[in-house]
């Protein structure tokens, strides 16, 4: 009954804790003047970067160390320009951070056993992906398409990327697909076209750790990080929150049970 699982790239497919755009995001800024955290790097993940840098350039609290640094309120130039430095350096650090995340090409091979298309959407924009997927390939990861931020007139939270993906893998309807994405507007994305939603908790930017300082917590602490995260996952409106790609499988099991009782996302 389902014919298509969509993911994500950065935290769902590859990347483990979605690290590589962090310090390419640190570091931009800091070429113009501008210190911002990592935690404030993380906050608009999953937008297309261009969306990204301006949601930091225009909050309140960058935009006044932009004010105090230049003299004068950040505009759309200044946000081309950060872009512009940006991009290059995350290209950069991509081959440091595109290992599969665990799980994947197990999932993957068993929905191409049930005969479902395999789909991909992704903040990134298309120079970074010409970087990032001949590494996934090589490591046996190859999506039957790839639609990236700025091949549309919109990226996310809009449904457009998705929209593509529908046409390039002939699926419908969305109810029939599957959104699998670590970012509140990844799955944004898919609820507006209307597929079944499953947010990652601890393998992308909702917990922000690398596998090694996530295996290092406590039962405790890594219960209380994978709680806040699903928290937020489900308050974007997931229909299921799993830790990681490795856990899907169950989840398809379960979509398929409520397409057979006659429910929709």
């Amino acid at each position: 009954m389902l014919k298509a699982l969509i993911l994500d790239w950065a935290g769902t497919a590859v990347d483990f804790g979605s690290r590589a755009p962090m310090g390419a995001f640190v570091e931009a800024f800091a070429q113009v003047g501008i210190e911002i955290s990592i935690s404030e790097a993380r906050g608009p993940m999953g937008l297309p970067k261009r969306d990204h840098v301006a949601t930091l350039i225009y909050s309140p609290e960058i935009a006044a160390r932009w004010q105090a640094a230049h003299g004068a309120a950040p505009t759309e130039a200044d946000v081309d320009r950060v872009l512009a430095i940006f991009e290059p350096l995350n290209v950069e650090v991509i081959p440091r951070h595109a290992d599969l995340i665990p799980g994947l090409l197990d999932v993957v091979g068993e929905a191409r056993r049930r005969g479902m298309k395999i789909g991909s959407t992704t903040g990134y924009t298309r120079p970074i992906m010409e970087k990032l997927m001949p590494l996934a390939a090589e490591a046996g990861y190859a999506p039957d398409n790839v639609v990236c931020a700025g091949d549309l007139s919109a990226g996310r939270p809009s449904p457009l990327m998705m929209y593509r993906t529908f046409a390039d893998l002939g699926v419908w309807p969305p109810s029939a697909c599957v959104k699998l994405d670590d970012t509140e507007p990844g799955i944004a994305e898919g609820l507006a076209a209307g597929t079944w939603t499953v947010g990652l908790a601890l393998s992308g930017n909702a917990a922000g750790l690398s596998r090694e300082e996530l295996v290092a917590l406590s039962p405790d602490e890594r219960a209380a990080l994978r709680a806040r995260a699903s928290a937020r996952l489900f308050a974007a409106g997931a229909h299921f929150v799993i830790d990681s790609v490795a856990d899907l499988l169950p989840v398809l099991d379960a979509i398929e049970a409520r397409l057979t009782a006659g429910l929709r996302p």
